[in-house]
């Protein structure tokens, strides 16, 4: 077990620290959640850097970190599902959405298996790195948003019930860029390795 694949490892752990954070109505958990948030990403790439220098690559973290990455987004974008915040009757993510961009995530896991069991390697491509930055930075933006909404407005006296619902109809859009950007590159990634479904 080397550094980057620790480093992996502690992301899973940070996707669980998001789960409890994110619904507590707990002083300063959204800016926790956040500030949790960050550190992952910060991880994801520093592991990968790792990976790549001084310590190489290795089949566990070649199935780990994808697979971390997949549990944060989900346990960020599942845990925002049951966020309603006050004067809006919709959640801050829609369902909908997060179905479906795990059913893309699930789509992309089996291709790996299949790959790996036609003995081949498939990394991700330009869509899905595309895929990877979108969703980090609006999950970014949107917990930053929460964080303001919960942590600071209520301590400057200042109503949040406007922000609110901007911040509702903003993550609506977010999310909704998100998942077109993870269903197009789904759909991409089939589309390139389409033989091992033929198969």
């Amino acid at each position: 077990m080397n550094l980057p694949n620790l480093l992996t490892l502690g992301r899973l752990a940070m996707a669980g620290a998001l789960i409890g954070l994110l619904p507590s109505a707990a002083p300063f958990a959204a800016s926790g959640a956040l500030a949790v948030f960050v550190l992952a990403a910060a991880t994801d790439w520093l592991d990968g850097r790792l990976a790549r220098g001084r310590y190489g690559v290795t089949t566990l973290g070649q199935l780990l970190d994808p697979l971390a990455d997949k549990v944060l987004v989900c346990a960020a974008l599942v845990s925002m599902v049951e966020i309603r915040l006050p004067g809006s009757r919709y959640p801050l993510v829609p369902a909908w959405i997060v179905v479906l961009i795990m059913a893309r995530e699930f789509l992309v896991t089996g291709l790996r298996i299949l790959a790996m069991k036609a003995g081949r390697d498939i990394s991700a491509g330009v869509w899905g790195k595309h895929k990877a930055v979108w969703q980090m930075g609006a999950i970014m933006a949107m917990l930053a948003g929460l964080a303001i909404h919960r942590d600071v407005l209520p301590r400057l006296a200042v109503g949040a019930d406007g922000f609110a619902r901007w911040l509702t109809r903003g993550a609506h859009l977010l999310a909704m860029w998100v998942a077109v950007v993870t269903v197009a590159s789904g759909v991409a990634y089939a589309v390139q390795h389409r033989e091992l479904l033929k198969g």
